[in-house]
C-alpha cells in the first residue's frame, strides 16, 4: 500500500489524549453519566430484540430510537434528562454501528456474536459529537489551568501536557481503571513533508529482533509483555484466591488491570520512538505485509482414528508460546503507527508479500528452505552467500517494495 501526501487543501483528524483531574464530587458525577448511557444503550438494545422477535421480526432504526430520546429525558429527568442530548445521540449511534457490522458480517458469511448488553463495568466512554454542544473545551496554550466544561458534571481540570493545534471537532470522556481521560479529535492542515534524504529502507520485523533493516542494524525486541510475566501471573493468582464481590477481589482487579495498562503505554511508547526514527530518515520504507491474525492462529486438533475422543499431538502448546511472543511485539500497533506517521511527513510506506523472503539469496536469487539453517543464520545452498537471516530478508523486503513502485507509479 502507498501512502501519500495529501493536498494541503484537506484537512488531517488528529486526536489528543490527556488526563482530566476531576474533585470526587465530579468523579462520582462522572461515574453517573456512564451509567446512565450505559443503560440507555442497554434499553434501547432490549427495544430491538422484543421488536425482532415479538413483533413480526420487525427492524427498529436509529431514526426512530433517537426521536424518542424526548420522551425518555421528560420521563426520567434526575437520570436521562440531566445529560446532553448530543452524547445519548451519540450512544444510540454506536449501538446501530454495533449490528451494521453485525449484518455485515452476516452477509460475508461470517458467524458473529449478536450486540450483547453491557454491564457497567464494560461501558467506559461517552462521546460529544461536537464542541459546545454538551461540551467545551477551554484551553490557552500552555496554561496550566485549562479545563473542560460537561453538561451534568462542570468545569473539570485538564492536565494538558501539550498545544492543541487545529479546530476541536469531537470530544469523548474514558474511563481507564480509576483515572479519567479525554480525548478530542481536531481538524488542522495538513503539515509540511520533512525534506528529502535520499534513503530508502526495507524492514524484517521478527520476534528474536524487533526490526532488523538491509544494513545490518537491529532494533531489540524489548518484550514487555514478557517482563512483566511474573509479576502479572503473581497478580492473577491473588485474584482467583478473592472471594467474589469483595472489597479485596475489586483491589486485585485493578492491581492486574494497572499492569496490563502499563505493558500497553510501554509497547506503544516504543512503536511511536522506533516508527518516527524511520520516517524521518528514509524517504521509502517497505515492510512485510504480515497476516497478524492468521500467524496467531491456534491449531486445528487432530483426532486419533484409533480411539474415540482422543486427539493426537498438534504442537498447541508450542504454539501458543509462539503466538504469545507475536502478540507482545506488537506488530499490528507499530505498523499502524508508521503509516500514519509516513503520511503526515510525505514519506512512502509500501508492503510487500513476505512469503520467501528469509529463503532467498540476494546474491543468486536461489530460494530453498535449507539456505536458512537456523533463526540467524542464511547460508545459501547455491552460491555459499552467508549473513544474517533478517538482514537478507530486510534486503529482499526492499527490492520487493521498488518493484512494485516501478511498477505502480503514483
Amino acid at each position: 500500500m502507498l501512502n501519500e501526501a495529501c493536498p494541503p487543501s484537506r484537512g488531517k483528524a488528529r486526536a489528543y489524549k490527556f488526563l482530566l483531574r476531576p474533585t470526587s464530587g465530579q468523579q462520582g458525577a462522572l461515574g453517573e453519566m456512564l451509567r446512565d448511557h450505559c443503560s440507555l444503550y442497554n434499553g434501547a438494545l432490549q427495544e430491538r430484540r422484543d421488536a425482532w422477535r415479538h413483533a413480526s421480526k420487525t427492524t427498529v432504526r436509529y431514526g426512530q430510537q433517537s426521536a424518542q430520546l424526548k420522551d425518555i429525558r421528560a420521563g426520567d429527568p434526575e437520570r436521562q434528562g440531566r445529560w446532553s442530548f448530543s452524547s445519548q445521540q451519540a450512544t444510540l449511534r454506536r449501538l446501530d454501528k454495533a449490528f451494521a457490522a453485525f449484518f455485515r458480517r452476516i452477509k460475508a458469511g461470517d458467524k458473529p456474536g449478536h450486540p450483547r448488553f453491557r454491564s457497567g463495568k464494560r461501558f467506559d466512554t461517552v462521546d460529544f459529537q461536537k464542541d459546545r454542544d454538551g461540551c467545551r473545551w477551554d484551553s490557552t496554550p500552555h496554561d496550566p489551568t485549562t479545563r473542560v466544561r460537561l453538561q451534568g458534571v462542570g468545569h473539570v481540570k485538564v492536565h494538558q501536557h501539550r498545544p492543541v493545534l487545529g479546530k476541536v471537532k469531537t470530544i469523548s470522556v474514558k474511563r481507564e481503571g480509576q483515572r479519567w481521560y479525554i480525548i478530542l479529535t481536531t481538524e488542522q492542515p495538513r503539515p509540511e513533508p520533512l525534506p528529502k534524504t535520499g534513503s530508502v529502507v526495507g524492514v524484517d520485523m521478527g520476534i528474536a529482533n524487533f526490526l532488523a533493516d538491509l544494513g545490518g542494524a537491529f532494533v531489540a525486541n524489548p518484550r514487555h509483555g514478557a517482563k512483566a510475566a511474573a509479576k502479572l501471573e503473581a497478580a492473577q493468582q491473588a485474584l482467583s484466591r478473592c472471594k467474589r464481590g469483595s472489597k479485596r477481589r475489586r483491589k486485585g482487579v485493578e492491581t492486574v488491570a494497572k499492569l496490563h495498562r502499563k505493558v500497553r503505554r510501554q509497547r506503544l511508547d516504543h512503536a511511536h520512538k522506533t516508527a518516527l526514527g524511520l520516517v524521518r530518515e528514509h524517504d521509502c520504507i517497505a515492510h512485510e505485509d504480515l497476516k497478524i491474525r492468521n500467524m496467531s492462529r491456534a491449531p486445528a486438533p487432530k483426532p486419533d482414528p484409533d480411539q474415540k475422543r482422543a486427539f493426537l499431538p498438534n504442537g498447541a502448546s508450542a504454539k501458543a508460546a509462539l503466538n504469545r511472543s507475536i502478540a507482545d511485539a506488537g506488530w499490528g500497533v507499530f505498523l499502524a503507527i508508521l503509516a500514519a506517521k509516513a503520511e503526515g511527513a510525505g514519506r512512502e510506506v509500501i508492503a510487500v508479500d513476505p512469503r520467501n523472503t528469509s529463503r532467498r539469496c540476494p546474491k543468486c536469487g536461489h530460494t530453498a528452505k535449507e539456505n536458512r539453517p537456523t533463526q540467524e543464520k542464511f547460508h545459501c545452498q547455491a552460491c555459499g552467500h552467508n549473513a544474517h537471516a533478517d538482514t537478507v530478508g530486510a534486503l529482499n523486503v526492499l527490492r520487493a517494495g521498488l518493484a512494485r513502485r516501478d511498477a505502480n507509479p503514483a
